[in-house]
């Protein structure tokens, strides 16, 4: 059994658009349970233990939602942690086996800008662990520096939303900078395919994904290094 760690966004506020954010819910929930089912323990975290926002766009009912998400909705263990999640501050990051980081826009506006959050992700990277991240997520990486100082992105395979699914939804004006540019800015090589498909990318430990659609090949790619 390996112990796996998630980071996610506390952000309710997409910057000052007057418009809700938070994690992608299924970004969340299918890693989640990819973990669990799996045999695996499994923590939720975010910065101060402040509750899990759910991106308003991702909380989808019926024959739309995600099998994960329903279940993720019904299940009152996983809900309850939506409300309760423990502190990053409180957590040895290299006590873990692997962080998993899920994306939704809120991590542009807290995970990325958090000088606690690089220091955590770095010390996960040092460590020897498995570090993801899906959509978003990657987002969390923009501060983030090995023990020599360079980005843990530069020179590796990398993933995320790209620019062209965020102008997609209309949003690149909005947030605070587009994800892809600055993953290439910092030295990542970045690999896509088209908009709204799945696709993630292993580059030693780190595991990435470019869109939701992604969180269970990422979950996937996680599982088979752990194991």
């Amino acid at each position: 059994m390996a112990r796996i760690l998630i980071l996610s966004t506390a952000a309710q506020a997409l910057g000052d658009t007057g418009k809700s954010t938070g994690v992608w819910y299924e970004e969340l929930a299918t890693p989640y349970y990819a973990f669990l089912d799996a045999g695996h323990e499994v923590k939720l975290v975010t910065l101060a233990g402040k509750p899990v926002p759910i991106d308003p766009n991702s909380d989808v009912t019926g024959d739309d939602a995600p099998a994960s998400v329903t279940r993720f909705r019904e299940d009152p263990v996983a809900s309850a942690l939506l409300a309760n999640p423990g502190r990053l501050e409180d957590e040895d990051v290299t006590a873990y086996d692997a962080l998993y980081i899920p994306g939704g826009h809120g991590a542009m506006y807290d995970l990325a800008e958090s000088d606690v959050a690089a220091k955590a992700i770095g010390a996960a990277w040092d460590g020897g662990k498995v570090v993801a991240s899906v959509c978003h997520g990657p987002a969390a990486f923009a501060k983030v520096v090995d023990k020599d100082g360079v980005s843990i992105v530069k020179g590796r395979k990398v993933s995320a939303f790209t620019d062209s699914e965020e102008r997609g939804v209309g949003l690149a004006d909005a947030v605070p900078f587009l994800l892809e540019t600055r993953l290439r800015e910092l030295g990542a090589q970045f690999e896509s395919v088209g908009d709204w498909q799945p696709h993630a990318v292993v580059d030693g430990r780190l595991v990435t994904g470019q869109n939701p659609a992604s969180s269970e090949a990422a979950a996937e790619k996680v599982l088979a290094l752990l194991s």
